[in-house]
């Protein structure tokens, strides 16, 4: 037990001397034994250690000293989930393959060429090797390694399968990634075009409307009740296109602000949109291959059940069933099974409850949420696919019908006087 204390300790030692002493990135100048004069960046806790570091490689520094910072700043490039999957199944393949952990990361850092990929994984190399954990190293990234993959991790690490465990994280994430990119896709086309179309009715509005309007106004036409109609909208867009610009740019940010800070709201939104037609279908599916998928990984890692509900709670991507995977751990902690618990939230499909406790009842839990996980990732790939067949005759309707709208008020006086003069 004092063993056991006394490596916590020296753990809790360790992340605190990373933390006062963060890694910096040094330019630096040397000499190798031959002479031949070497040169490159690299990130470290001071200078010293870098060039005791240097030497380790027969390195003769003659230069070490912090990089200088870009003139004008600039925002650094994120570090992508994607860029977490791709890193995840290049480390379990290197160490599947027998590579080291501190080489497998030391060859991923240098060939990211995403630099903030590269100080990252460097800086989890330079971690390791001071005597940390992977689990505590990455634990300085909660950002980038949410708690679903360190607990997941710590589990590998613990139970001395951590190649293994790496290689289902990997396929974990590109699972998830490819679900991501299926709704994505599904709603990107529709929101993209219906864009465009609002782009191209302004610029009739802005531009072209009025033009019609000063050469009808010029004969005295009559003009017709639908033509009066939109010649007033143009005339209301043209004197106050600035100030429907800025309050329409207060109105999304300030949705974008308070959607990511309010729980409430989110809350809302998320209920709205599980409820929509079609869209609302791959949404629910999307949520429920996602939690079937990260209980599957997380409980067959050896995490706890209770503890693995905590991780998958996040990892749906919606309140509503963030909400009720936290309701459903509550019930697993005071004794009921998950199937139970499942049915009481009363948000799961019948099948969905029924394969969980059949999966329990057998003992193979995690076979039977894979098997529900590949049925639903199935099921958002075929619904996808027809929600795209049925949204691009939609939206061309949608186009047809505004921009036809003002072309058809912008000829119809045309017609009037035609029929007049006739």
């Amino acid at each position: 037990m004092s063993a056991r204390r006394a490596a916590v300790t020296k753990a809790k030692e360790r992340a605190d001397a990373r933390r006062l002493n963060p890694l910096e990135e040094f330019v630096w100048q040397g000499r190798d034994k031959r002479g031949k004069v070497m040169k490159g960046e690299q990130l470290a806790r001071n200078a010293n250690l870098l060039r005791a570091d240097l030497r380790k490689q027969g390195i003769t520094p003659t230069v070490v000293k912090p990089k200088p910072k870009p003139l004008f700043g600039g925002a650094a490039k994120k570090v992508s989930a994607r860029d977490i999957a791709i890193f995840s199944r290049q480390i379990a393949t290197m160490m599947k393959s027998g590579v080291p952990i501190v080489q497998a990361l030391e060859i991923i850092g240098s060939g990211n060429k995403n630099p903030t990929m590269k100080k990252m994984v460097n800086s989890l190399r330079n971690d390791i090797e001071g005597g940390a954990s992977i689990y505590e190293a990455m634990s300085q990234y909660p950002v980038q390694f949410d708690e679903l993959f360190r607990n997941l991790v710590r589990a590998g690490e613990a139970s001395g399968v951590l190649e293994t465990v790496l290689e289902t994280i990997a396929d974990y994430k590109e699972n998830i990634e490819s679900i991501k990119g299926k709704i994505k896709k599904a709603l990107f086309y529709p929101a993209a075009v219906i864009a465009v179309a609002i782009i191209v009715s302004a610029v009739l509005m802005i531009f072209v409307v009025p033009i019609f309007k000063e050469t009808f106004t010029s004969f005295g036409a009559d003009l017709p009740a639908f033509s009066r109609l939109v010649f007033g909208i143009s005339d209301i867009i043209v004197k106050w296109f600035w100030l429907i610009g800025i309050v329409l740019a207060i109105a999304v940010g300030s949705f974008i602000y308070f959607y990511k800070r309010s729980d409430i709201l989110r809350h809302n939104i998320d209920k709205m949109m599980l409820k929509l037609p079609v869209i609302g279908k791959v949404l629910n599916e999307s949520a429920i291959a996602r939690f079937s998928r990260t209980l599957a990984v997380t409980f067959s890692a050896g995490v706890p059940l209770v503890e693995a509900l905590d991780s998958v709670a996040g990892a749906t991507g919606s309140k509503i069933y963030e909400k009720a995977i936290l309701a459903i751990k509550e019930d697993v902690a005071v004794g009921y099974p998950i199937n139970v618990a499942m049915k009481q939230v009363n948000l799961f499909p019948h099948m969905v409850v029924q394969m969980t406790a059949i999966g329990e009842e057998s003992g193979a839990l995690d076979s039977m949420l894979y098997k529900v996980a590949e049925f639903y990732e199935e099921e958002v790939s075929n619904t996808v696919d027809a929600l795209s067949s049925l949204i691009e005759p939609m939206v061309m309707v949608i186009i047809g019908g505004l921009v036809g709208s003002i072309v058809v008020a912008m000829y119809l006086p045309i017609f009037k006087i035609a029929a007049t003069v006739g």
